[in-house]
């Protein structure tokens, strides 16, 4: 069976999730077993626009950048969003609190920025704002097993599975102090699991870089803010760090 072709591509971002791809070292020898890769700028300098998978980190900045992407989506079979950026916008979306207008002002001052396209903004998007995504691989950065189990059921033809249940999942599993109960202030019941509570496991908060869970359980959220004497507002400015705009509970 012709293995499918396999495309990177990169927008508003650090490239982190790339990296974490680049740094399964051997492992990804597994990977290149089932898949064909033809464009990946951060470990080759081969590129082709043929390819069956497009996937696609950071997120989306300028009419420059949606166009390429929706060019990129027509080439492609399957595409996949892959990192909070692309997922759901990440921490480029805190920047729509203000005006395109308002930013460049802000950063450039009065330097003429007309007619150049590269500086023609608009106010951030995830990759799903402005085309169809098929599988979305989430946290900031990824997960490099999870990265590995979704392209290998995509390859194989399967739907992989993502979680949509909190961190605190996870944190249960292994056996880890709830940090509200050390006094600090974390996201893990609302944001979806899949990052093994790697944040929480070592003493720092979940700052829900996976996105909001589809169907938060809003009981239980009021109930922890109640137990903890937590206040919602504060939920809700921590959450903007990654899903600036979104709401939780009301």
């Amino acid at each position: 069976m012709k293995k499918p072709r396999v495309a990177f591509f990169d927008f508003a971002s650090c490239e982190g999730c790339q990296l974490q791809i680049a740094d399964l070292e051997e492992e990804i020898l597994d990977l290149i077993n089932i898949v064909d890769v033809v464009s990946f700028r951060e470990v080759m300098k081969e590129h082709s626009d043929d390819y069956d998978i497009a996937i696609i980190e950071g997120s989306i900045m300028r009419p420059i950048d949606e166009g390429r992407l929706k060019e990129i989506r027509e080439n492609a079979k399957i595409l996949v969003a892959l990192g909070a950026c692309a997922t759901i916008g990440g921490i480029n979306k805190i920047r729509n609190q203000w005006t395109p207008s308002e930013v460049k002002k802000e950063v450039y001052g009065n330097y003429n920025l007309k007619g150049n396209d590269f500086f023609d903004v608009f106010q951030t998007k995830a990759v799903d704002e402005v085309v169809k995504v098929d599988y979305n691989i989430h946290g900031c950065p990824i997960n490099r097993d999870e990265f590995k189990k979704v392209i290998t059921s995509i390859a194989m033809g399967k739907n992989p599975e993502i979680p949509n249940y909190p961190v605190c999942v996870e944190c249960k599993k292994n056996e880890n102090i709830c940090l509200f109960e050390l006094g600090k202030f974390c996201l893990g019941p609302i944001t979806r699991a899949g990052c093994n509570s790697i944040c929480p496991t070592n003493g720092s908060p979940c700052d829900g870089c996976r996105g909001i869970l589809k169907k938060p359980e809003v009981e239980c959220i009021n109930d922890i803010l109640e137990r903890y004497n937590l206040d919602y507002e504060e939920m809700k400015r921590r959450c903007n760090i990654y899903n600036y705009g979104k709401e939780v509970c009301k």
